[in-house]
């Protein structure tokens, strides 16, 4: 084997938060799993998908691949320790490993769960979208088919034990992303149901 990219996670930080063992059993013991057969197996070059998630929160900018890893929820957290994992596997065993941090993924056939297309369906069934807090968080967004092309681009042209971020350049508040998917869909701003912000 060539190489492993490893893109399996639990990744909804909602459940996360009421069941977190699941996401420490696949996003923590899953990965060192593979990383053990990856260096049992001698495989090239490991490549670790993770998430911007790992940084927190920020006020405003961007992060570096350098930034402390201040992870806000039990999802975050198991992804960094994931990284952290993948790192001391290339720094004790000298296996080529890589990292990415994504920001957030839309595309075809997402789960349901997710943000787009969890407002899509509940639109299309004439029901509220629900928005944390007063809707201004903001998120940097991606479409999938770019974010494999850039791991596609880690993978040959990468350098073993290092930290890539990866991002769409298209910043979002979450209302603003809803107003548009509601506009997109023929329905009012009366379909938005503001919600208590999540924990973390």
């Amino acid at each position: 084997t060539d190489a492993i990219i490893n893109f399996a996670a639990e990744s909804h930080v909602d459940r996360s938060i009421s069941e977190s063992k699941k996401f420490v059993e696949t996003n923590v013991l899953g990965v060192q799993t593979l990383l053990e057969v990856a260096r049992l197996k001698s495989v090239k070059t490991f490549l670790q998908v993770s998430t911007d998630e790992v940084y927190g929160s920020i006020d405003q900018g961007s992060w570096s691949e350098s930034h402390p890893l201040l992870p806000n929820s039990p999802y975050a957290a198991t992804k960094a320790a994931a990284d952290l994992l993948a790192r001391s596997y290339f720094r004790t065993y000298g296996l080529d490993v890589r990292v990415t941090r994504s920001s957030n993924n839309y595309g075809p056939r997402q789960f349901p769960e997710k943000f787009i297309p969890l407002m899509v369906t509940r639109l299309m069934k004439n029901l509220k979208v629900p928005i944390y807090g007063n809707g201004q968080n903001t998120r940097d967004w991606i479409h999938v088919e770019d974010h494999c092309r850039a791991l596609y681009l880690v993978l040959t042209s990468g350098q073993a034990g290092e930290i890539y971020n990866i991002g769409g350049g298209k910043e979002l508040k979450n209302i603003d992303l809803a107003k548009m998917l509601i506009v997109l869909t023929g329905k009012d701003d009366s379909s938005i149901e503001y919600v208590s912000d999540r924990l973390g």
